[in-house]
Formats: structure tokens, C-alpha cells, sequence
């Protein structure tokens, strides 16, 4: 399927967050990596598609790079902290994001005056000016929260991390810098100071009903696909020539959307796609083509590194495993320990909570695990054990008090809701993704890397491939890690 370049295209095009110069940035990085999330891919599901497609994009890349079989993506993994992951380095112990709807002890409400401390932070569509506009109409100032130490200013999306990223690295070195994502509140990838993403493009996914469909989807994927290979020759927004970034990158909506809209999903539990998954894959698998193409036409395939990852799987594969439990069942129980005890809660396929009087975590916990089966909980994480994984909650303002694991494939939502699947959670069908990267310098022969990896290790491999120093990732300090094995 071929999507024309429209006059909204080109209005979209040109409304662009954009800030680059209209000459070419100082010649100092010679390559280039260019990153991209196929949102909801296991490894499974890649695995598949190129055995049953070998004549693919896919299939062909995955002859010529590094393909790791058992990579973990972040947990929580919702698409915010798989996001920072593959770009700082981090977890939400270091970048202090663990969803993109939260709650923070230490900010105040939006739109108020600072009197009290406590808000929700929701940073997807809900943070635009008009979510039905291509562009979302940018951020709406009177949804963000504000901070009460710092003048109850506004905290913007890139303000609410805690930690820098690759991008800030790369244009602190004078090197370009894209990206392009599905909601303007992606604005949080241009690094704490706003500064790390020379253009970023976010047409947003909700706008019109287009995440409603799967051709919905592909059409906004449609249009990030067209901002890289614009990028790839060297053009700006605005159709100057400046040079292709040295950092940039997309994510793919598509098989997302399949998997989780009625009708389409897994068949079963060996993750056999549906038709909707296939024509998603398939769609995916042509534009990865025509960016491929457009990188060797330009001569870029000789000095660029592609990296094809997942900012999170999707849970349950097996369609049979299927459970929709009331979301409102698991506020409700709390509640019952003590009226008013949930200051709030984050639900899909996880349970994050936070309470107004941390000193109840242990009775909230019970009471939830006295209710295991009503409300599909494996375990609830709290004190010791959720301090082994991140802050305490006494000593970090964003930390849940309490976390829900799910029985496999148990989504928290309407009663009525006819999702398929979701993500978030801590379940393997929601971590186990695709990572595949393919260097010039690994253009030799298939390679695959059967040691559990991480996500977070797809930041210093980029930084090490540009010729820059992975230390310069704040989350280093926080929490280390190296760069990918197998790459050259």
C-alpha cells in the first residue's frame, strides 16, 4: 500500500517541533544510527516472520546483523520507560519515569497554585491541546503539573526526567539529531534540558479515531516513515539540505494496534498472527524497505547502524489466557482498608498504586491478596521487595507504594472493553521483545546472541558506534551497563 504526500502531510511537515539551523552542523560525527521501535514485536514474533518471509526486509537484515534472542525490555514496560531504556540507559530507578500516566508525590495539579503537593502526571493524549488535531494542537500548558520548589512553574514532558539521553549526547557534540513518536508529550526525549532533539515530529496516533483501525494506524505510521527517509536525504522540515542526523529514529504503531484490536491478535499460543498481524508486519517489512533503499541510494548504508528494537511486547500472546477484570475492583478494595486510602492508580495489564498514608502499604497488600483470584494478582510488590527493584517510596516522590503483578492475561479495564491485549506489566509476553542491530561492520554473516541482554544496552552501543563516550549517559552512574555483545 503507498500513502501520497498530501497538503496535510506538508502542513504536518512544516508544524513540526523544529529547531535546527539552517546550515549543516559541524562535521564532527561522521556516522550515523538510526533507531527504530516496532511497538508490540516479541522476539517471537520476529522470529517467526522471517522464517515464514525470508525473501523480507527482515529477513535479509537479520542475515547481516546481531540478533539477540532473549532481550528484556523494562519493567513497568509501558511505552515511556521502554522508550527512556533503549535511549538513556536507564530504568525508571534512574530516569524516574515508570509510566506515562503517574502520580507524584511532590508536584502540584495542573493549572493550580502550588497549595498542595500530590498530582496525577498523564502524559500521553490526554496532554494535548486538541487530541482529534494531527499535530494534537502541542501540548496544553494547563495539563501539565507544576512544581512547587521551583516557582509552581510547569513541568514539561523532557523536564520530567531525571537523567539525559543519547540524543543529548550526540548534540552536545555537534551532531544531528530526530526522532519522531506518537504523541506530542514524546517531547520527553529531548533530554532535561529540552535541548537533545534537533526535530521532533509527532503526529498524534489518537487523532480522527486513527488508533481505532489498523489502516488508521498505518496511515500515522505512514507519516514517520516519511519524515526518515526525508531525513535520510538530508532534508530538514522545511526542505533545506543540512545533512542526515547522526542520531534518529521512529516507532512503529501498526503491529500494536493489531495485536490488541478486535478481530486481529494472536491465533494461538505459538503467536501465530492473525490477518491483521500479518498485514501490519507486512506493511512494517515494506516501509523498512523503502528506508533501507533510500539509505544505500544515498551511500548511508555504509556508514549507518539500524537498530530494530520494542519498546514493549504485548500480553497474553495466547488468546485463550484472555481476562478483563473491572478496573475499579482494585481502588474499591483498597479503599475498604480505609475510606479515601488511594490517592491513585495506573491500570493495564499491572497495577500501579499510590496511597495517601504509606504506613498502610502492608494492610493494602493483604487486602488486595485476599481477593488473588477475583482480581487476577499473582503478587503485590511492596517494601523490602519493591526496594530491591527501585527507591523507596519514602525517598523517591514517584515510586507506587504498591505494585500489582497479573495472573497471565489479565488486563484491568471496563468490564466491557474488547482489547485483546495491553502492555505494562512484568509478564515475559509483555518484556521478551525483538532486538536486532545491524552494523557495516557485522555485514558478514548471521549472528545471533542467546545471553539475556537489555533494552537499556541499545543506548551505549549507539553512543560507542558514533564514536562517543557511553559514561556521558547520566543513568551510568545510577545504574551501569555496557554496550550490546556481538556488535562490532
Amino acid at each position: 500500500m503507498t500513502y501520497p504526500t498530501t497538503p496535510l502531510l506538508l502542513a504536518a511537515l512544516l508544524a513540526a517541533a523544529f529547531a535546527l539551523p539552517a546550515q549543516a552542523a559541524p562535521v564532527a560525527l561522521k556516522k550515523h544510527v538510526l533507531l527504530v521501535s516496532i511497538d508490540g514485536m516479541h522476539a517471537q514474533d520476529l522470529e517467526n516472520f522471517i522464517a515464514h518471509e525470508p525473501q523480507s526486509t527482515l529477513a535479509k537484515l537479520a542475515k547481516q546483523g546481531v540478533r539477540y534472542s532473549q532481550a528484556r525490555t523494562t519493567a513497568p514496560s509501558d511505552s515511556f520507560p521502554g522508550t527512556l531504556a533503549l535511549i538513556t540507559g536507564g530504568t525508571p530507578r534512574s530516569t524516574g519515569v515508570y509510566y506515562d500516566d503517574v502520580y507524584d508525590r511532590a508536584l502540584s495539579d495542573a493549572a493550580s497554585n502550588c497549595a498542595k503537593r500530590g498530582t496525577k502526571v498523564v502524559l500521553d493524549e490526554a496532554a494535548d491541546r486538541n487530541a482529534d488535531l494531527l499535530d494534537g494542537g502541542g501540548l496544553n500548558p494547563d495539563a501539565l503539573p507544576r512544581d512547587p520548589d521551583h516557582g509552581c512553574q510547569m513541568v514539561w514532558p523532557h523536564e520530567f526526567v531525571r537523567v539525559n539521553n543519547a540524543f543529548s549526547v550526540v548534540h552536545a557534540a555537534h551532531g544531528l539529531t530526530a526522532w519522531a513518536d506518537k504523541h506530542p508529550a514524546y517531547d520527553l526525549v529531548r533530554g532535561p534540558d529540552g535541548n537533545g532533539v534537533d526535530e521532533l515530529y509527532t503526529p498524534e496516533v489518537t487523532a480522527k479515531g486513527a488508533d481505532q483501525t489498523l489502516e488508521g494506524t498505518k496511515g500515522n505510521d505512514e507519516l514517520r516513515v516519511k519524515a526518515v527517509l526525508r531525513q535520510i536525504d538530508g532534508l530538514n522540515a522545511v526542505g533545506q539540505k543540512i545533512g542526515m542526523p547522526n542520531l534518529f529514529g521512529m516507532n512503529f504503531q501498526a503491529l500494536s494496534a493489531a495485536q490488541k484490536l478486535p478481530g486481529n491478535g494472536y491465533k494461538d499460543a505459538q503467536a501465530t498472527p492473525s490477518a491483521g498481524m500479518l498485514d501490519a508486519l507486512h506493511y512494517v517489512d515494506g516501509a523498512l524497505g523503502r528506508v533501507v533503499a533510500e539509505l544505500k541510494k544515498q551511500h548511508h548504508d555504509r556508514d549507518t547502524m539500524l537498530v530494530i528494537a520494542a519498546k514493549h511486547g504485548q500480553a497474553p500472546i495466547d488468546p485463550a489466557l484472555r481476562r478483563i477484570v473491572d478496573k475499579k475492583l482494585i481502588g474499591k478494595t483498597i479503599d475498604q482498608v480505609a475510606p479515601g486510602l488511594v490517592a491513585y492508580t495506573t491500570l493495564d495489564d499491572i497495577a500501579l498504586v499510590w496511597l495517601t498514608d504509606a504506613s498502610k502499604q502492608a494492610d493494602a497488600a493483604h487486602a488486595l491478596e485476599a481477593k488473588r483470584d477475583e482480581l487476577g494478582i499473582t503478587e503485590v510488590i511492596y517494601g523490602e521487595a519493591l526496594a530491591k527493584q527501585f527507591p523507596a517510596p519514602a525517598n523517591d516522590s514517584r515510586v507506587p507504594d504498591l505494585i500489582v503483578r497479573t495472573q497471565p492475561g489479565v488486563i484491568y479495564s471496563k468490564p466491557s472493553a474488547t482489547k485483546l491485549a495491553e502492555h505494562g506489566g512484568l509478564s515475559d509476553d509483555d518484556r521478551h521483545v525483538a532486538l536486532l542491530v545491524v552494523s557495516p561492520a557485522n555485514k558478514t554473516k548471521t549472528h545471533i546472541v542467546d545471553s539475556t541482554v537489555e533494552t537499556r544496552q541499545v543506548a551505549p552501543t549507539m553512543l560507542q558506534f558514533l564514536g562517543l563516550d557511553p559514561a556521558a549517559l547520566e543513568a551510568m552512574k545510577v545504574e551501569p551497563t555496557t554496550a550490546l555483545p556481538g556488535v562490532r
